[in-house]
Parts: C-alpha cells; sequence; structure tokens
C-alpha cells in the first residue's frame, strides 16, 4: 500500500490532530519565522469557504423543496425556539462564571490601537437580507442574502412540483435533478479538499503559537479557562440534557458527529465546516430534510459559543477598566451583541468585531479588543466547535420531534 493511499484511508481526527500538534511544536521551535507557513492556513480557510457558499445554497434550496408550507412553517418555529434558549444558557453561563471568578483584575490594557468597527442600523441589517440582485449575494458572500435566495427558490421550486399543470412539474422536477446533481458536484470537490486540511491545520497552528507568543498565552490564561470551563458547562447540562430529554443516546450522538465539531475546532469557522457537519449529523440519523435545512440556519443566526463568549469578555473588559456594570446593562449588552452577531456567526475573528461595537457603546477602551485578540485563536477554536454542535443538536431534537408529529 503506498504512502498516499495509507493517508487517505487514515482518520480524519488523526490527520486533523497530527497537523494541529506539529503546527504548535514548529510555532514554539521556531517562534516568529513560523510566518513562513501562513500562506498554506490561508489556502484552507479560502478552499473550506469557496465551497461552503454553493453548498449552502444547494443545500438549503433541496430543503426546502422538499418541505411543504405547513412544515416549513413548524420546524422553522421549533428552530429558533431551540436557539433562543440554547443561547439564553451560553449567556447565563458565560456571565455567572465570569462574575464568579473575575478574570482580568490584575491585568492591564496593551499600548496597541484597534479601529473602530462601523456600527449597522436594524434597517441595514433588515435591508441586506434581500441582495440588489441574484449575482450580488455570491459576489459579496452575503450568506443572510444567500440563505434568503435558496429560501425563495426551494420555495418556488416546490410549487412547481406539485402543480396542477404538468408541464409547470415536469419543470419542477427538472430543476430538482439539476439541484441534486450540483449539490452531488460540490460534495465531491469537498472530499479533494478535506485532503489537503491537515496540511492548513498544521500552518495554522505554527503562525498562531508562533507569533503570538507564550507569554501573551500566559497573561490571559485565567479568562482563556474560564470561557473553556463554559465551554464544557454548555456541552454538559444544555446540549447532552437536551439529547437526553428527547431519548437520544449521548455518547454515540458525539461519536457519530466528532468529524462536525472537529473540523470547526481546527479551523474556527462554523461555515467553512457546514459541508462537514451536514455529513455527521446525516451519519448521526438525522433525517436529510432536516440536516439541509436547520444547518445552513444554524450556522447563520445560531451562535452559542459567541454568545458565551460575549458574557464573559464583557466582565472581562468590565474588570479590566474598572467599570461597573448594573444588570440591566449586561442584559443590553448581550441582546445587542446577539442582534449584531447575526449574519457574522461561523467567520474567524467575528467576535471581536462584534465585541469592539458594543465596548464602542458603552465608551469602553477598543484596546480591549486587542488584549483578547492575543487568545482569540484559543477561545475562537472552542467557540466554533459549540456552535457547530450546538446546531446539529437542534437538528437532531426538532427532527425527533418531528417524527413523532408524524407519528401522533
Amino acid at each position: 500500500m503506498s504512502l498516499w493511499t495509507k493517508y487517505k484511508n487514515s482518520s480524519f481526527i488523526l490527520k486533523m490532530t497530527t497537523g494541529f500538534v506539529l503546527g504548535i511544536l514548529a510555532g514554539v521551535i521556531m517562534g516568529p519565522d513560523t510566518e513562513v507557513f501562513k500562506p498554506l492556513g490561508t489556502l484552507l480557510i479560502k478552499l473550506l469557504s469557496l465551497i461552503a457558499t454553493p453548498v449552502v445554497f444547494l443545500t438549503v434550496v433541496l430543503a426546502v423543496n422538499q418541505m411543504n408550507p405547513a412544515q416549513l412553517g413548524r420546524t422553522g418555529g421549533k428552530l429558533i425556539m431551540y436557539y433562543g434558549l440554547t443561547t439564553a444558557a451560553a449567556v447565563l453561563i458565560g456571565l455567572g462564571l465570569a462574575l464568579w471568578i473575575s478574570p482580568g483584575n490584575s491585568l492591564s490594557l496593551p499600548d496597541a490601537k484597534v479601529e473602530k468597527p462601523a456600527t449597522p442600523s436594524i434597517s441595514d441589517v433588515i435591508f441586506n437580507i434581500v441582495p440588489d440582485n441574484f449575482f450580488a449575494a455570491f459576489t459579496s458572500g452575503n450568506l443572510m442574502a444567500i440563505l434568503f435566495l435558496a429560501i425563495i427558490i426551494g420555495y418556488a421550486m416546490s410549487g412547481m412540483r406539485y402543480s396542477n399543470e404538468e408541464k409547470i412539474q415536469n419543470y419542477g422536477t427538472q430543476l430538482q435533478t439539476f439541484f441534486e446533481a450540483a449539490n452531488e458536484l460540490f460534495f465531491r470537490i469537498l472530499k479533494g479538499i478535506l485532503l489537503y486540511a491537515p496540511i492548513g491545520i498544521f500552518a495554522i497552528g505554527a503562525t498562531t503559537f508562533g507569533t503570538q507568543g507564550w507569554d501573551t498565552l500566559t497573561s490571559l490564561l485565567e479568562f482563556t479557562a474560564v470561557f473553556y470551563l463554559g465551554i464544557i458547562l454548555l456541552w454538559i447540562f444544555v446540549y447532552s440534557g437536551t439529547l437526553k430529554l428527547f431519548n437520544i443516546p449521548v455518547l454515540k450522538f458525539y461519536a457519530n458527529t466528532k468529524d462536525a465539531f472537529t473540523t470547526a475546532f481546527f479551523t474556527s469557522s462554523s461555515i467553512a465546516s457546514l459541508p462537514v457537519a451536514i455529513e455527521s449529523a446525516k451519519k448521526a440519523g438525522v433525517s436529510d430534510k432536516m440536516v439541509n435545512f436547520s444547518l445552513p440556519l444554524g450556522a447563520v443566526f445560531n451562535s452559542d459559543g459567541g454568545a458565551l463568549r460575549m458574557g464573559a469578555s464583557i466582565v472581562f473588559a468590565a474588570n479590566v477598566t474598572g467599570a461597573n456594570f448594573s444588570l440591566m446593562d449586561y442584559f443590553t449588552i448581550i441582546l445587542v451583541g446577539t442582534l449584531l452577531s447575526i449574519g457574522t456567526a461561523g467567520i474567524p475573528a467575528a467576535g471581536l468585531v462584534t465585541l469592539s461595537v458594543v465596548l464602542t457603546m458603552f465608551d469602553l477602551p477598543l484596546e480591549i479588543v486587542a488584549l483578547i485578540a492575543g487568545v482569540d485563536a484559543l477561545i475562537g477554536m472552542a467557540g466554533t466547535a459549540s456552535n457547530v454542535v450546538g446546531d446539529v443538536v437542534g437538528a437532531a431534537v426538532v427532527d425527533q420531534s418531528e417524527k413523532k408529529a408524524e407519528m401522533a
């Protein structure tokens, strides 16, 4: 058996883990010289992002096409309720742990300036969902607009397939065949990209640990520990508890979906890891119809890891600057932060941008963002993995609920 064949047939998790560990070792040994590897990591993110957009569009089109209007409304309502409950739980966990442990009391601001980001208005967010033209949504990478187009196209296709006119029915069937073929095409491309993934993961690990240095990581260890403890509690009590509530075997579920959250962990992008999450959810027994509809939706709208991070980060910022916030202030901060995260969930470092906007609103120095950026890689990895797990758990429990409703 050739070396290439062994590599192709070896465990995906083993390849990803090996690449990341070797990257950390290279970063420790080479230091800033690891910048030479940066293009390899950038290439991986670009490849995954390239494939993610068509996969999001095609899977949502096909999912909506398979649903009748009653299913679409009922399923969407259940998902929104699930997203709201898990996001609220994540916020409470992040705030509670940070207020208890109080990270940042012994830290000071670095001599770094962060440019103030533009704050979008509510109307801007709403109008951003509807693109000026079809192609603008794809060229700009506007995921909200792409999702909007996919839903209306899928809905129109479904109407055509169930039309009373035979000619229109045939057109709808032909369109469905086209989208199914295109979907298969892009998933085959994905398989090729994932063969390169361990090399890109090595580069990301090497450049991150080589350029940031251990001093930065050590100084922010307490904040990072609070965040990771929150993530553990979120997985144990919220995700596992929800699975148990719907009689879904917890350990078996995590075993079947491990490719999804490990890919998200190593790439820090739930959008880029969406195709892997879709395959993992199907492996866990979630129906194709539910997977194709809920996971792209969750990748855009659901960000439990980001919500937990926001709660912990605001307390951290308050401790560093000596600011005093009331409970109402914390509630306002989390609400605004969650709204701003819509459309940016799944994009690496999006949490830093959202945090910048919230800090500006409360007249806190933006240098806090530069301080937290020192461990952004570590926080982003765990937060993104939680985002993806939350999406897959949501798909599983809503799918289980729908199956029980059909049997009743």
